[in-house]
Formats: structure tokens, C-alpha cells, sequence
């Protein structure tokens, strides 16, 4: 069973209208991804679409709300990893998330668009395994 450390995370009981806004929100973000011209656009909400789809399936199979408070992010990428048993999830989320940073923190960053390519495909990949985990048939 996954613990939430109350440093990051509080006691949360999403309705079905919550869940489905959150993935509303990264579907929209998802779109965004795949559809805009600029490489640090699709980047930026492809990664944004994956902390939603996070922040939905912890608030789901957690009964938590993140809290915004520093490293929350490398919460996020860390629960989901553990809730959908996948690894890559927190490893490939976090390179995300560096990159991010880099580009947000130290000047920008290079993005080539095979990388950005496969950063939307894990994300479209991610949202879906998110979704079925929330909504399972």
C-alpha cells in the first residue's frame, strides 16, 4: 500500500466531477501537445498533462490532495509510478521534470523532436493507463 506523507499530501475525497475535470484538464493539455508548432510548447504541456494525470490518480486510489509546496512534483511522478507499478513513470517523468527546470531555472534547454515526439507518446500512453485506473471497464 502507498503511504502519503502529509508534508506533501492531504486527506481528499474527490467527486466523479473533480476526477473527470482533472482529466479533462490534461486531455486538453495533451492536445496542446500534439498539435502545437513549438517544441517548448508541446514539451511544457505534455508535461503538464502527465502532473495532472498524476494529481488525478492520486486523489483517486490516495484519497490526497497535493500540496504545492517545493518537490511536490517529484511526489507526484513517485506516487504514480508506485500506484500504476510502472518505474518508468518516475524515471522518465523526472527527466521531464529536469528539463523543465533547466529550461525554466537556468536559461532554457535544447529539445530535438524526436525527443519531444517521445515525451507526447509516453504522456498519451501514461493519461490512458490513468484513466482506466480510475475508470476500469
Amino acid at each position: 500500500m502507498t503511504s502519503f506523507d502529509p508534508a506533501f499530501f492531504r486527506p481528499f475525497k474527490p467527486a466523479d466531477e473533480q476526477l473527470d475535470r482533472y482529466l479533462q484538464n490534461a486531455e486538453r493539455d495533451l492536445r496542446i501537445a500534439e498539435q502545437d508548432e513549438f517544441l517548448e510548447v508541446r514539451f511544457a504541456y505534455a508535461y503538464q498533462a502527465l502532473i495532472k494525470a498524476g494529481i488525478a490518480l492520486i486523489a483517486k486510489k490516495g484519497g490526497v490532495r497535493v500540496r504545492s509546496v517545493p518537490g511536490h512534483h517529484v511526489q507526484i511522478l513517485s506516487k504514480m509510478s508506485e500506484i500504476l507499478n510502472d518505474p518508468d513513470i518516475d524515471a522518465i517523468g523526472n527527466a521531464m521534470r529536469t528539463k523543465r527546470n533547466l529550461d525554466l531555472y537556468e536559461g532554457g534547454t535544447l529539445l530535438s523532436e524526436k525527443d519531444v515526439a517521445e515525451y507526447v507518446a509516453f504522456v498519451t500512453k501514461a493519461l490512458a493507463r490513468v484513466t482506466r485506473a480510475i475508470y476500469p471497464k
